[in-house]
């Protein structure tokens, strides 16, 4: 699917903020692991209920503040991977929401309410699909053992002040990293070493959970020991570690503890799969610091050497790298060619259509897309497809039926917001334009953006009433919901 136009944020933002959410993982219950009794203020302090609230507020402000990427395509491939992970996780209460930050640093991370960030970078340096899986089983179980909430626990058993201001902290640093730090520096209750003690604690125990957690849903044990190992090569020299390591400490101990932990598990062959190199690929073309020579370059290099795991994984690479130098026939010619072998798979399936869209074939494009919906009706890149290509063929009313499916299964998502908003302006509905981009800057947490929005849906709904008390009813909601964001800062 092409981009629609998405705000450019910096990186240095999301990477201070990111680090200090890393330290402790997040959200949910305890599972019944053997663990060691940390006492249970936090159980009592933070109820799911409040978990979600904080978790929906810091995933609004880091829309806001970070690069995150709203690529159908890739979405949907990282959900449906996460989804397979967390369906052998005990201790699930909320669910999961797996996100990606366009960012070429090694990091992921976990918060409440079931969020777990991944950045690119991960993809550009994990060689299988079980070496990103054991990152992600990590992240999981920081959310199942509710390692933040225990954290924010350990900082002062007594005070919710302390935790309220630890809170309070983090969302600041998101939004304006040096203020959140001095913040968070006045909010410390328990000794430096503690801390780490803490933070070491639930390493160990991620990586534990973690393992079984990739075992159980049939990835390579070793996954996690093959990627600690990478990173301890790659960075033992170095004077500046990538994020991950220095919120996620790599000593010898634990790699040794790793390849151990895996050698107690079944020796079986388990390949490596196709969607994880495809998506690999995406990200190297369309998402990495790669110039448009270095894109191109490193796939006709492994095509040329037989350096790749799936020749298919090279070609498709190829065919985005030669779209994005606007070497439009040979691209499609090679899109052809896959699709000729795989004509569901849902990554060739979306470059054929920004082919299609490219030289305004929309009448293809449609019937493509329409008979892979009636065959994955609740597919993102699908639907999300169809109705941009409606959009863009200006057939909006055709495409506001499929926006509304999408925003009912996964009312986080901005796209479906961003391009019914498109649709409505080509309906000339103005009401239902601004309520659209209302909805949409809500979910970046500008309230004030989003009030304004519905401020002028309200004047072009005159005589609408229903239209007009669920506008009145939207700006109360958000009204309240800036008052509860200020009070976590």
């Amino acid at each position: 699917m092409r981009k629609l136009s998405f705000s450019q944020f910096s990186k240095g933002v999301v990477t201070t903020a990111l680090s200090l959410l890393l330290t402790a993982g997040v959200a949910k219950s305890f599972a019944n692991n053997d663990l060691p009794d940390l006492g249970t203020a936090a159980v009592n302090t933070f109820s799911l209920e409040k978990e979600m609230v904080y978790g929906d507020a810091y995933m609004r402000v880091i829309r806001s503040s970070a690069p995150v990427i709203s690529d159908p395509v890739l979405n949907q491939y990282l959900s449906e991977l996460g989804n397979k992970l967390v369906a052998h996780a005990t201790g699930v209460k909320t669910p999961f929401y797996f996100f990606l930050l366009r960012n070429d640093e090694i990091n992921a991370f976990a918060f409440f309410g079931g969020h777990v960030g991944v950045h690119t970078g991960l993809f550009l340096h994990a060689d299988t699909e079980s070496e990103l899986a054991s990152v992600l089983a990590h992240e999981i179980t920081h959310v199942t053992q509710r390692h933040l909430a225990r954290s924010l626990e350990a900082q002062d058993k007594s005070s919710t002040a302390t935790i309220v201001g630890m809170l309070g902290a983090i969302l600041l640093t998101i939004a304006a990293p040096q203020a959140g730090m001095a913040a968070l520096a006045t909010t410390q209750a328990l000794s430096t070493q503690a801390r780490i003690n803490f933070t070491r604690l639930h390493e160990r125990e991620a990586d534990r959970i973690g393992m079984q957690i990739l075992a159980d849903a049939g990835f390579d044990p070793n996954g996690a020991s093959d990627f600690f190992q990478k990173l301890a090569i790659r960075y033992r020299f170095t004077s500046t570690p990538p994020q991950m390591l220095l919120t996620h400490p790599l000593p010898e101990s634990r790699i040794t503890d790793a390849r151990n932990r895996a050698a107690q598990y079944p020796n079986r062959y388990i390949p490596d799969q196709l969607n994880y190199q495809l998506a690999k690929a995406r990200i190297q073309v369309r998402f990495s610091s790669y110039s448009d020579q270095a894109a191109i370059s490193l796939f006709e290099k492994q095509l040329k050497k037989k350096n790749y795991t799936f020749k298919s994984a090279a070609l498709y690479g190829k065919a985005l790298a030669l779209f994005r130098t606007k070497k439009f026939e040979e691209s499609e010619a090679i899109i052809d060619e896959l699709l000729e072998n795989d004509r569901n798979n849902l990554f060739y399936i979306d470059t054929k259509t920004d082919l299609l869209a490219q030289r305004d074939d929309y009448e293809t494009a449609i019937e493509l897309l329409k008979h892979h919906h009636r065959l994955k009706p609740t597919s993102l890149v699908i639907a999300a497809n169809l109705a941009n290509i409606y959009v863009e063929a200006d057939q909006p009313r055709n495409a506001i039926p499929l926006l509304e499916d999408l925003i009912f299964l996964d009312r986080q998502n901005v796209l479906p917001y961003q391009i019914m908003t498109q649709a409505y302006r080509k309906l000339g509905n103005k009401a239902l334009e601004h309520y659209s981009n209302a909805e949409a800057m809500a979910l970046s947490a500008n309230y004030d953006g989003a009030i304004d929005q519905l401020n002028y849906a309200y004047r072009h709904s005159e005589g609408q009433t229903l239209q007009i008390a669920r506008i009145e009813a939207r700006i109360r909601q958000f009204r309240q919901a800036k008052r509860s964001l200020d009070a976590l800062q």
